[in-house]
């Protein structure tokens, strides 16, 4: 059991060894002689659980220790091998890494060893050196082959994060342990899999994506979606088939071109396939052996790729999903009693040349084509494709239908709505990791990053737009998107518990219940990207969060080779070219890893033994940053003098302080009340930066927060979540300061707090999930210390009500818990 208490503590263990304790009971019988007995209370070895702790239940085959990777080795003391030095070598990753042509490299090695003979003197020192010196400059004028890259790679430095055995971790809510899935190794298949396996084989587990890319479920998923060594690798490319018009539209050519899919890819996964059976014997990085089992845990593909992978007929097809054997009519009702297909049967099917044309669970009219996931052990390839939020939802429910109707329902109210709704866009505040849209109403295609973020907005940009008095259909088609958005947050959650998970079922119920009634608009919801929601919750309880199959991060990795097409090829029988540069780039990479272990290695080698362990360093809450210098009180009132916030600043400073100070026990300096005069200094700041626990996933996170009238150009004041007695208000910071109290210097914050009293909450609010907040008059600002901000946030203004504003509890996951959470308060 882990005790959970702070921001990373539930991340710390004391732990004592059996060697200390021995020592420990062998000095206290000592002492005590006969008396002595080591029988340990049964309440101080099993503690009663308390708010935050987690525990980990172990699957039954994990009886096996790690190794400590601490005090490893490098394997190595030459990495760079075969590079002569490793001067050579950094100097030949940059130019791999840049792309440069035979010629350039060329002249780089030339005019190095210009340097190093010491004929000329080499002084450039920085990129901004070099791009003065540029800017100063300007001033003088006004067909495809089949192939796969295997790369046989052992790197210790990855071993201490990989995870062999499945867990089953609980978090304790005040009243019980509940169940929570993040990684692969949490969920049910992982458990399932390693369940069917010898008690001394490990699943090794693959995640495949589509065509060409795999990644390894065993390691965190920080890792596994990176791009570094133990990222996702290009495997192989598989053959294109030319459609002509003579062929187009047949069947016998789909069967053939599945065939040609599954026949290539067979030779992608045979090995996969002969150790399936076996499993294999394998030195691990952390010079442990372990009998390795491969198995395919999870199929990241579009729905698509889908269909051809599991061979179904498809959209056509009378059950077109490739999970479960849902009616082709039947796609747009939600229902969760669904029967699964599942690749033994399927199998049987396909092997029955006798077997009804249109049975029901017939596969495929080529009865001779054979699926080559059944060849997998352990493998239901049914099981293993798993639902895609990119396609599904941002680039598929979202982008094709939603956001289409959307644009219909706006359009339909005239020019005035139009322009309104991308007036309101605009007036969003800026947040990092969230577009800025100055006009949405002409987006048609983009990709579905963009579509996310109109997505988490239309809601508060269109409110006031499409009432349910100017549009009947287009207010129900708003509460409609309202459950979408809210469906698409939990299903982007990083870790899921039991209670989030039953939570999200509710949310896609009603989601899927305002679509069944709004037949007026004529609009067809039965089709395969609106069914395959009913599985996204199922796949999270069997393999963890989405990101873990999320086709997104692999989608990312075609810039890449796109950038070596153009960069690297000469356009002629390309597939050869960017896959030998390609496996030049991770080999470039996996040297680059062993040099930062040596380095690390070396480094830690001249440490002074007798300093003692370092100290882990834990971050501040609160930390201010952009100083704009020290300004006394009266030169403060006069640069603000037109600003009603600032009228009677150093007064207010002084009242609020005599409070403050008391209450948390801080000595007055000398002994006196605090009273500055209109010549004492403050120091200015226009930037914090806050850090705190997610309700997510219980890590750090961190949050940038503005303070200036010209950032930028533009003047930015963010808003902030402050903590109170009660529970938490919103406010828009106004100005951030350092004050001297004798020798003590605390950060303080000048607030504009949005905590009126609203009352009963709007129908429309209710209906659209918006959580109302009311400005104060500016004039009556609040003091607080830096230390009760919890977090930033964002808030839209109402146009419709001035003063009015909601919060945006879409801009990331965990201020989408956290305004539930606030939420049900404020109902209850």
């Amino acid at each position: 059991m882990i005790r959970a208490c702070g921001l990373v503590s539930h991340m710390r263990k004391l732990r004592i060894e059996q060697a200390e304790l021995a020592e420990i009971l062998q000095e206290s019988a000592k002492m005590y002689g006969a008396d002595f007995d080591p029988v340990l209370d049964p309440e101080a070895v099993e503690p009663q659980p308390q708010q935050d702790d987690i525990k980990v239940e172990y699957h039954p085959h994990n009886f096996s220790r790690h190794r400590s990777m601490e005090d490893s080795v490098p394997r190595s003391t030459s990495p760079w091998e075969p590079f002569r030095t490793r001067l050579d070598f950094e100097v030949a990753e940059i130019a791999l890494e840049a792309a440069m042509t035979k010629d350039q490299t060329n002249r780089l090695f030339n005019l190095l060893h210009r340097s190093a003979c010491g004929k000329e003197a080499f002084t450039l020192q920085s990129h901004d050196e070099v791009r003065s010196f540029w800017e100063m400059a300007s001033e003088r004028f006004t067909p495809f082959q089949s192939s796969v890259v295997s790369v046989k790679y052992r790197n210790s430095r990855f071993a201490k994060h990989f995870v062999f055995d499945a867990q089953r971790l609980y978090k304790y809510n005040g009243a019980r342990f509940t169940r929570f899935f993040d990684e692969p190794w949490t969920a049910n298949a992982f458990w399932d899999a390693q369940s069917r396996l010898p008690p001394d084989a490990k699943p090794l587990a693959f995640i495949l994506y589509a065509d060409k890319i795999t990644r390894i479920a065993n390691l965190p998923v920080e890792i596994r979606n990176g791009v570094g060594v133990a990222g996702g690798r290009v495997v192989g490319w598989l053959p294109i088939v030319n459609e002509n018009q003579k062929d187009s539209g047949k069947a016998s050519f789909g069967n053939f071109k599945n065939a040609v899919w599954h026949e290539s890819f067979l030779q992608l996964i045979e090995s996969v396939i002969q150790h399936s059976k076996t499993g294999y014997w394998f030195d691990c990085g952390d010079l442990i052996q372990r009998l390795l089992w491969p198995i395919i845990l999870i199929l990241s593909a579009d729905y698509e790729e889908q269909c051809i992978m599991s061979l179904i007929r498809g959209l056509k097809g009378k059950f077109p999903c490739p999970v479960c054997l849902v009616p082709q009519d039947m796609q747009s009702i939600y229902t969760e009693e669904l029967t699964l297909r599942t690749s033994a049967e399927n199998c049987k099917i396909g092997q029955d040349e006798k077997g009804q044309r249109e049975s029901p669970k017939s596969i495929l009219a080529a009865r001779s084509l054979q699926n080559i996931f059944w060849k997998v052990h352990h493998c239901d390839i049914h099981r293993a494709l798993s639902w895609d939020r990119m396609h599904a939802n941002n680039g598929g429910l979202w982008s094709d239908h939603l956001w289409v109707e959307l644009q219909f329902w706006i359009t339909d109210l005239g020019r005035e709505a139009a322009v309104q709704i991308d007036s309101n866009f605009d007036a969003f505040p800026r947040w990092p990791d969230l577009q800025h849209f100055s006009r949405v109403m002409k987006i048609d295609f983009t990709d579905s990053a963009t579509h996310e973020d109109i997505s988490k907005l239309v809601v508060f940009a269109a409110q006031n737009i499409l009432t349910r008095t100017e549009s009947k259909l287009g207010y129900l088609l708003l509460r409609c998107i309202c459950h979408f958005v809210m469906f698409d947050m939990y299903a982007a959650l990083e870790v899921h518990t039991e209670d989030t998970i039953t939570a999200g079922r509710e949310t896609l119920r009603e989601f899927s219940t305002l679509l069944d009634i709004k037949p007026e608009t004529g609009k067809n919801w039965n089709f395969p990207k609106k069914h395959s929601n009913v599985h996204v919750f199922d796949d999270i309880l069997a393999k963890g969060a989405t990101r873990n199959y999320n086709t997104k991060p692999n989608e990312r990795m075609h810039s890449p080779l796109r950038a070596i097409y153009l960069r690297r090829t000469n356009f002629k029988n390309v597939a050869t070219q960017i896959i030998r540069y390609d496996h030049w780039l991770l080999t470039s990479t996996s040297m680059c890893s062993e040099i930062d272990d040596l380095d690390e290695y070396t480094r830690q080698q001249v440490v002074d033994p007798e300093a003692g362990e370092e100290i882990e360093e834990v971050a501040m809450h609160t930390y201010l940053g952009a100083r704009r210098g020290s300004q006394s009180f009266s030169q403060i009132e006069q640069e603000h003098a037109a600003d009603t916030a600032f009228s009677g600043f150093r007064i207010r400073l002084n009242r609020f302080l005599n409070e403050f100070l008391p209450r948390f026990e801080i000595p007055f300096p000398d002994g006196r009340r605090v009273h500055f005069r209109p010549d004492d200094q403050v120091t200015v700041f226009q930037y914090l930066r806050v850090n705190y626990e997610s309700m997510v996933n219980w890590r750090l996170k961190r949050d940038l927060l503005r303070c200036n009238p010209s950032f930028f150009g533009s003047p930015r004041y963010d808003c902030v979540m402050v903590k109170a007695q009660d529970q938490p208000f919103f406010a828009r910071l106004i100005f951030l300061f350092h004050c001297s109290i004798g020798v003590i210097v605390l950060s303080f914050a000048l607030i504009h707090p949005y905590d009126v009293a609203i009352g009963h909450r709007r129908r429309q609010d209710i209906d659209l999930g918006l959580y109302r907040v009311r400005a104060k008059p500016r004039a009556s600002p609040e003091l607080i210390s830096v230390e009760s901000i919890i977090r930033g946030a964002v808030l839209a203004s109402d146009p419709a009500t001035a003063g009015d504003y909601f919060v945006v509890d879409t801009i990331n996951t965990d201020i989408f818990l956290r305004m539930k959470s606030l939420q049900a308060h404020y109902v209850n």
